[in-house]
């Protein structure tokens, strides 16, 4: 049996190869989760599988299959390892360009970086690690293409989380409608596999029970992919040396259609029924992870008992009560509260934890929310003004004056830090658009003006600082007036 390998020529299946790669993703685990034997029988199965399908199989598809397995073997840390294993191996086998950066920025021979920015000393390590960041994500972005699978789609998706969390501080927000379209990809890839199975074996069997089974190995696909998002946001660490904060939305009506509404409904129930199970820490205990925060939205499909999606909000709902994720938003008080010069409202995602952006339209009047940013964001910490003032309300208002004029200080020197950025600072930010697209060279000035990004002031404490005040909590008259 042939194997297409990656420069297009064939050689013959060594099934050794698949050994020896789970193999040494097993032993770089803290504990071995597939036996040797087990680890044999991914091997036996996918060969199997190659020969079932009567074609030289390309390398790629081997290497899903093997994923596969080891995901149905509820390997999970092994196989967000492999993953891993794939990924490095395929920077390997890219132009050895990036080493040779990186190599450079350590020497202290890199000219290029050396005069972008006066500001920074390219001696210091944390101002290496930043550059190195920057480099692995110019790679990154050579690399990808259209993905040919949901679960591909989801894998380049941690992938980009996480070099895009490397280049700033503070939260990202994704939303699985992006993911959606890609479940007809899959749906279609695993129909064209299957009758080409049956035409092997010369079966035929009818269309409903061809479209059933196609749906029941697409939601094992679906289960894969968001637990590939699940597990590697998990486990990942930036080189900023933090887990990426990432928000996952969840918003039906952003589908462009009724079929990949339906898809985008699949993805979400797996996303909540994944998170309500929780993920296993290093005893083995089920227990609630951080991050991806998720935002649920109510909207007409989902928020009565006879709508078509009542079993999301349900789901929802069970969710929360065990893992007091997701939040909520009510799409009805978005489009009210949220309207562009156009007159038209917009259901959007806050930027990681908090913080909307305002509403917005480009040059062309048409709406962007996806790929703005926020500069920064400073808190006020009320309840210290509450106590501060012995709930003498003219010191109130006098420490909140104060406080105020050192956040909007503070703010000023956010915004004043990041003009005459150059879009080289980040590459996979300005230049390859996970923000912008701008040339190599330019400065990031013209978004940071005109409403294209925002600068935000949060507060903490209100109802303890009311009640620090008044004694009056926030649900009576008073409290309420305050």
């Amino acid at each position: 049996m042939k194997i297409i390998k990656r420069n297009s020529s064939e050689e013959v299946f060594n099934g050794e190869k698949i050994v020896n790669a789970v193999t040494k993703a097993n032993n770089a685990c803290e504990r071995k989760y597939l036996t040797a034997e087990q680890i044999r029988d991914i091997a036996d199965y996918v060969e199997y599988k190659c020969m079932k399908m009567g074609r030289a199989v390309s390398v790629e598809e081997i290497q899903d299959m093997v994923e596969d397995q080891i995901m149905a073997k509820g390997a999970f840390e092994l196989a967000r390892r492999y993953v891993k294993y794939r990924y490095n191996r395929s920077l390997i086998r890219r132009s050895n360009t990036t080493d040779n950066k990186i190599l450079s920025l350590i020497e202290c021979n890199n000219e290029e970086v050396k005069q972008e920015n006066s500001n920074k000393n390219p001696t210091v390590n944390s101002v290496q690690r930043d550059y190195m960041a920057g480099e692995v994500s110019k790679d990154l972005t050579k690399l990808i293409e259209k993905p040919h699978s949901f679960s591909t789609a989801c894998n380049i998706a941690t992938q980009i989380i996480a070099q895009v969390a490397s280049n700033q501080y503070g939260g990202q927000s994704i939303s699985l409608t992006h993911l959606a379209p890609f479940v007809q990809v899959s749906r279609e890839k695993i129909k064209r596999e299957f009758m080409a199975e049956l035409e092997e074996i010369g079966c035929a069997i009818p269309e409903d029970k061809i479209n059933a089974i196609v749906e029941e190995r697409l939601r094992k696909e679906i289960t894969k992919g968001v637990q590939t998002i699940q597990y590697q946001v998990v486990t990942l660490l930036t080189t900023n040396g933090q887990a990426p904060f990432v928000t996952v939305f969840m918003y039906l009506n952003e589908a462009k259609d009724e079929q990949q509404k339906a898809d985008l409904a699949m993805i979400i129930e797996e996303t909540l029924r994944q998170r309500y199970i929780g993920v296993k820490n290093e005893e083995g205990v089920w227990v609630t992870p951080a991050f991806p925060k998720l935002i649920y939205v109510l909207e007409e499909d989902n928020v009565t008992e006879d709508s078509k999606y009542w079993y999301l909000t349900e789901l929802a709902a069970k969710c929360t009560a065990k893992r007091m994720v997701p939040d909520y938003i009510s799409e009805k008080v978005m489009l009210k509260n949220k309207v562009d010069k156009n007159g038209d409202g917009h259901c959007y995602t806050c930027m990681g934890c908090r913080s909307f952006l305002t509403p917005y339209v480009d040059k062309d009047g048409k709406p962007k929310y996806y790929g703005r940013f926020n500069q920064g964001v400073v808190t006020v910490n009320l309840v210290d003004i509450g106590l501060s003032a012995g709930k003498d309300m003219d010191r109130f208002w006098k420490i909140f004056d104060e406080r105020m004029e050192l956040c909007h200080r503070a703010l000023r020197a956010r915004h004043e830090r990041l003009k005459g950025t150059l879009s080289d600072a980040a590459p996979i930010l300005w230049q390859y658009g996970a923000i912008a697209r701008l040339k190599k060279g330019e400065v990031i000035d013209p978004l940071l003006y005109g409403g294209y990004s925002t600068i935000s002031l949060g507060y903490a404490g209100l109802w303890e600082c009311v009640y620090s005040l008044i004694e009056k909590k926030l649900t009576e008259k008073e409290g309420k007036e305050l």
